[in-house]
């Protein structure tokens, strides 16, 4: 078994878990108008923007110069997990502290500047930081070398899917024998190359309000920046640290849909399936769903008929939190678990705010307007990532109360 001991959260809507978790609760969006260069015409212009955090005030000068935007907030998160765990690593065996990290985009900003020192200057002028910067894998390096943590490192990739892929590889790395594990996801592609990348998915909508997940007039998306990340533990080390859990890591699954074609089903509903059974979890005993919740009408209608196949017409509870923050590819579902930790600490289930009326043919239980209070032991957060990546996690409190 294996539990989370700390979250390190930096979020569009909130920097810390309290700020993120008061947005989630009050509605407050961190989606506005990009401002960080000029986008040209009509086309779309809003994202979900990380506001009110300078990485400079909670990082030194030499890890700056270092590094990109997004390996700047994993630092930061991770340092928050870490204190909220209260875990000084240096007290700790260097080899016994793992990392595993996702991320779907690598350096963007960095990599991208120092690309146009190279064909507007020489090579000379381009920093010799940019060999590994730019690198999907450089959070991990990031964390574990700023840490002294130098027991396994792993680094995932698929996209919205990763951040809950690299949750199951941090579990089953405490099973190994490792007894801490940092993990999470976090991404920032929000320069104008990076901008690009996201438009050409031709699901990114725009304007206040506009990422409408399951809603009868969702158009799309907006993309975001951030994510989250946790401190996974064994429960005998965590207990030894006189540190109690915060929610049990109960099942993983993931899957793969089958290729475009061959007439058999995408992959989501098997991954639910096979997380549910992994955590020994009937689904009438899931207490809240957080829904991948693309907000592209086909894809929606696609997760309502995976949540009635398991659950029944309306037979759980379903929220979409990321409406407020826009879609943070390897930082989404780790921002969902960070939510849902915090849904079974409180007992309330987030509402989708920006939705307004749910097709009646989708048959969920869709959370809106208010924070819902009910009874949360058992959570199942799903995932999918473009090219067909599903990912689901079943997160359970640490005494079970059911």
């Amino acid at each position: 078994m294996s539990v989370i001991t700390g979250l390190g959260v930096v979020a569009p809507n909130g920097a810390g878990t309290p700020a993120f978790w008061e947005a989630t609760l009050t509605g407050r969006s961190g989606i506005r108008e990009l401002d960080r260069f000029d986008v040209p015409g009509d086309l779309p212009r809003w994202a979900g923007l990380v506001d009110g955090l300078d990485p400079a005030e909670h990082l030194p000068g030499r890890l700056m110069r270092q590094t990109d935007i997004s390996t700047q907030f994993a630092l930061v998160a991770a340092q928050w997990a870490l204190d909220d765990a209260k875990v000084d690593p240096a007290g700790l065996t260097d080899y016994e502290m793992g990392v595993v990290t996702a991320n779907a985009s690598g350096g963007f900003e960095f990599t991208h500047r120092e690309f146009r020192k190279l064909w507007a200057q020489s090579p000379e002028h381009v920093s010799a930081y940019e060999s590994f910067a730019w690198f999907y894998a450089v959070n991990t390096g990031q964390i574990s070398i700023r840490h002294g943590m130098r027991g396994p490192g792993f680094a995932l990739v698929a996209e919205q899917a990763g951040g809950l892929d690299a949750l199951g590889q941090a579990r089953r790395t405490v099973r190994s024998g490792i007894p801490l594990v940092v993990s999470g996801g976090v991404d920032s592609a929000v320069d104008p190359w990076g901008w690009v990348s996201h438009l050409s998915s031709g699901r990114v909508c725009s304007g206040p309000g506009a990422y409408r997940p399951f809603d009868e007039h969702a158009a799309g998306y907006v993309p975001g920046e951030g994510g989250a990340v946790v401190i996974v533990e064994d429960p005998d080390a965590a207990s030894a640290r006189g540190v109690p859990g915060l929610a049990r890591i109960a099942g993983y699954a993931n899957t793969f849909d089958p290729a475009p074609g061959t007439g058999r089903p995408p992959g989501l509903r098997r991954a639910a399936e096979l997380a549910l059974a992994d955590a020994g979890v009937r689904p009438d005993e899931v207490d809240v769903v957080f829904a991948d919740a693309a907000g592209v009408p086909a894809l929606d209608r696609a997760e309502a008929g995976v949540l009635r196949e398991v659950f029944g017409p309306r037979g759980v509870p379903v929220t979409a939190p990321k409406a407020l923050t826009g879609r943070l590819f390897s930082g989404g579902g780790m921002l969902d678990v960070a939510a849902a930790v915090m849904s079974l600490r409180e007992n309330v289930v987030p509402p989708t705010f920006a939705t307004g009326a749910v097709p009646e043919e989708y048959g969920i239980d869709l959370v809106l307007d208010t924070p819902r209070e009910v009874d949360v032991d058992t959570a199942l957060v799903l995932a999918r990532g473009r090219w067909g990546f599903n990912s689901a996690v079943v997160l359970r409190t640490p005494e079970n109360r059911s």
